[in-house]
């Protein structure tokens, strides 16, 4: 699969974890960094994502802020 997004980084999926509409997803992106993801249920159970899955975060914004 092709992407425009730069910003893609491999991982490991290490929880998934379903609420009442969106569930959360952590990957594991290497040096003990883990990204958290909210995504809908229907999006999990399309992907078919478990623990344990290799996974890539996707991060698409227009805007990235700064801080000091």
């Amino acid at each position: 699969m092709k992407l425009s997004a730069r910003n893609q980084i491999k991982g490991t999926i290490t929880a998934v974890v379903k609420g009442q509409t969106t569930g959360h997803v952590h990957i594991d992106i290497g040096n003990g960094i883990i990204m958290h993801s909210s995504i809908t249920n229907e999006a999990i159970d399309e992907l078919g994502l478990k623990v344990g899955d290799a996974a890539m975060a996707v991060i698409k914004a227009s805007d990235v802020m700064v801080a000091v």
